[in-house]
C-alpha cells in the first residue's frame, strides 16, 4: 500500500511531467484525481491563485505543511 508521502510525490511528478508551470486550479484538479490525504487537499485548496513552477509550488506547500505541524505525517517536497 502506498503511503501519503509517495502519493504526494507521484502527484507532483504527474503535475509537472509535461509542463514547466501550473495554476492553482490545475493543482487542485490533479490532487482530487490522485485522492490526496484530506490535510493535503486542504493545503492545496488554500493556495493563493497564480501560476507555480515546481519549486514555487513546493515552497508554498512546504511552508503550509510546516506551519501546520504536519511535516512528520506529510513530509516536505522538492
Amino acid at each position: 500500500m502506498e503511503d501519503d508521502r509517495e502519493q504526494i510525490s507521484r502527484w507532483l511528478d504527474a503535475l509537472f511531467r509535461d509542463r514547466r508551470s501550473v495554476d492553482q486550479l490545475d493543482a487542485i484538479v490533479r490532487a482530487e484525481t490522485f485522492d490526496l490525504p484530506a490535510a493535503m487537499m486542504e493545503i492545496v485548496g488554500g493556495m493563493p491563485p497564480g501560476r507555480y513552477t515546481r519549486t514555487s509550488l513546493c515552497d508554498q506547500l512546504n511552508s503550509a505543511i510546516v506551519g501546520r505541524g504536519l511535516s512528520r505525517s506529510l513530509g516536505t517536497y522538492e
